[in-house]
């Protein structure tokens, strides 16, 4: 009984490590996603795009392999890595420590926490303690509302305003109703990309870590995809993915 239980487990350990030699043999890197999320995956006739899909291929380009992209619903996905059908997921998954069991997270390629948006012209609030006697559009119960309610308590002449919508939200700054809106970074980059006069400022208020999900044994798969993903942060191809799905 003993060998047996020996024999299982070296077959685990040799499962385990063989993804990195499987992509290195085969010439593929299989990525799954959920194509109903853009930016940052989408699909139409002629296949998948957006922000994940063009950082998934410039991953396998900085290691030498091709991309293939396999796609399921967001309730399978874990699923789907958990049994071998691909390799990695890049699909805008936030980091869940609940899952670090059985799935290991890269390093984050993305921050989607709140985002403070002010006027171009306003150069007095950086940070949430600026917000003393200001007014702050946030969209109605989403995080930002959330975070809004906990500053109040320690800014008490701040005044919280409620939009249906994160756009209704921002809309109101730039119509001078709010002083600044508090949403989240998707939601606010995609709204400066096609509005002027505002901005976002320099330091996020939340952190919403999105990273690469591999299997808990694929170290070395693991490894060499934070060391392309650094390389990419190092060399700026990062930036300029997200800047061209996001705005700057």
């Amino acid at each position: 009984m003993a060998l047996v239980w020996l024999a299982l487990l070296l077959a685990a350990c040799r499962g385990q490590e063989d993804a990195w030699q499987r992509v290195q043999e085969t010439g593929v890197l299989k990525v799954g996603l959920d194509p109903t999320y853009p930016p940052f995956e989408a699909a139409d006739a002629n296949g998948v795009f957006g922000l994940d899909v063009d950082l998934a291929n410039a991953l396998a380009a900085d290691m030498g392999v091709q991309t293939e992209f396999v796609l399921f619903g967001y309730d399978g996905l874990y699923d789907a890595l958990a049994t071998g059908q691909v390799d990695v997921l890049i699909s805008a998954l936030v980091v869940a420590p609940e899952r670090t069991k059985d799935f290991a997270y890269s390093t984050p390629y993305f921050n989607a926490g709140e985002i403070l948006i002010v006027r171009q012209d306003e150069d007095n609030i950086g940070r949430m303690e600026d917000l003393h006697g200001r007014t702050l559009a946030v969209e109605l119960g989403a995080l930002g509302h959330v975070e809004a309610t906990t500053w109040a308590k320690r800014l008490p002449n701040l005044t919280i305003v409620p939009y249906p919508t994160a756009d209704e939200a921002l809309t109101a700054v730039s119509h001078q109703e709010a002083d600044a809106a508090l949403v989240d970074a998707i939601s606010g980059r995609l709204f400066l990309q096609q509005t002027e006069g505002l901005k976002r400022t320099a330091v996020p208020i939340t952190v919403e870590p999105f990273a690469l999900v591999t299997r808990i044994g694929d170290r070395r798969l693991l490894s060499e995809l934070n060391n392309s993903l650094a390389r990419l942060q190092t060399n700026g191809n990062l930036d300029e993915i997200t800047n061209h799905w996001l705005g700057e």
